[in-house]
């Protein structure tokens, strides 16, 4: 007798469907438990194999906490919106609202097919007017909060296919869809304040029963960093700028300043002898996303512009560089480059034969580049002798005089 899955797998899941086993009831009684998957693209004609590899998980965690008397919402919804959709549409010569209903219908059904416990009374489309309408009405409150600002940033802009790409949407410079140029550009964009919420999303955390990888990853997306700004003038410049830095007690071993290539005063500070060279950095630097100049870049590679900061604290002129592993959205696209206690600082400053002044003592027999641990400072002036901590705060009281 050969077994019929078909047969037994419509009979339960028409059952499940009918009864509305899945269906979540507003029940004060019982302890709530939100499942979430990331609602899938309706761009291709139908699942691949990576959408139930994550979905298999989740599933077995909301079968799991129901029968441990939850009351577990876990929905389904459609990421309709965007690229893949538009893409395909033009892929296929269809207009995107036909396609997007098709492959939605489809998608549905396969993934009805293999049996996840889901809440289809709360199934989402971002196309739907009425999920719009509430977009629209969070975005509203956010402006009215003065949480929704524009400003002008550096952004992915890929001229094909004329959208923004996040950075994961770039490799090697070019898009993921389609592989087309990418290139950073300044653009007015829409941003929304996630810094004024930074402590309480980072003591959040706390709460959380994750694992410690995936802690440290949201702790390093919401980027909250403390530190000083310090301003550096120009020589022979009636300009200054502004540099970020959790280290201040290092500004002693600060031998060269760097920025991000699309800093404001690169253009106006380039000697004109360097104009042709920089530029030509500036260009291959806007090729690359911020991951690929980041986590992702090995080699550091970088331009002086012919010009000289004055370090604040003893008179030192500094040269000024350029280089793709300074971005302008973190901080003030400007930083301090101390190579004696720094490592990508160090890595720079070996590759161009830049001075490195260790401001910590390291241990007796440490050997290396940067020394990143704790010590006592040294070749600093009014603050030789101090901890780190101490030499902070003692940096602190003189910038304020």
């Amino acid at each position: 007798m050969s077994y019929d899955h078909i047969k037994i797998e419509n009979k339960w899941q028409s059952y499940w469907f009918e009864k509305k086993i899945f269906s979540t009831e507003v029940d004060p009684n019982k302890p709530k438990y939100y499942v979430l998957d990331m609602f899938p693209y309706p761009s291709g004609s139908g699942l691949h194999v990576g959408h139930p590899l994550g979905y298999i998980a989740t599933d077995i965690i909301a079968r799991y906490k129901r029968h441990l008397g939850f009351n577990v919402l876990h929905p389904m919804g459609w990421d309709a919106f965007g690229l893949p959709a538009e893409q395909y549409a033009i892929k296929t010569g269809t207009h995107p609202s036909i396609t997007t209903k098709e492959n939605i219908a489809n998608f549905k059904k396969q993934i009805k097919m293999l049996g996840f416990s889901y809440d289809w009374e709360r199934e989402i489309n971002t196309t739907d007017n009425n999920y719009l309408k509430w977009t629209q009405w969070l975005f509203i409150q956010l402006f009215n909060k003065g949480l929704a600002y524009e400003a002008e940033v550096p952004v992915n802009w890929c001229p094909k296919l004329k959208a923004v790409l996040a950075n994961e949407e770039v490799i090697d410079g070019k898009s993921d869809i389609g592989g087309h140029p990418v290139f950073r550009v300044p653009m007015k964009q829409w941003m929304l304040k996630i810094t004024d919420y930074a402590e309480s999303l980072l003591s959040g955390l706390d709460d959380l029963d994750w694992p410690n990888s995936v802690k440290e990853l949201q702790k390093n997306w919401i980027g909250k960093s403390t530190g000083a700004i310090i301003k550096f003038n120009i020589n022979d410049f009636n300009e200054s700028l502004d540099v970020f830095t959790t280290r201040h007690d290092t500004i002693f071993g600060a031998t060269y300043i760097v920025l991000a290539p699309e800093h404001p005063l690169v253009e106006k500070i380039t000697h004109n002898s360097r104009k042709d060279i920089v530029n030509e950095y500036i260009k291959n630097a806007s090729k690359k996303s911020d991951l690929d100049r980041t986590e992702l870049n090995k080699d550091k590679t970088g331009e002086f512009l012919g010009q000289y900061a004055i370090n604040p604290v003893n008179e030192e002129l500094i040269p000024i560089w350029i280089s793709d592993y300074v971005i302008m959205s973190y901080g003030t696209g400007a930083i301090m480059a101390v190579p004696g206690q720094d490592e990508r600082d160090y890595d720079f400053a070996e590759k161009y034969n830049l001075p490195v002044i260790r401001t910590v003592q390291p241990p007796k027999h440490f050997e290396g580049g940067a020394y990143t641990g704790s010590g006592q400072i040294i070749n600093s002036d009014f603050l030789n002798g101090l901890s780190i901590d101490a030499a902070q705060k003692q940096n602190f009281r003189m910038a304020s005089r």
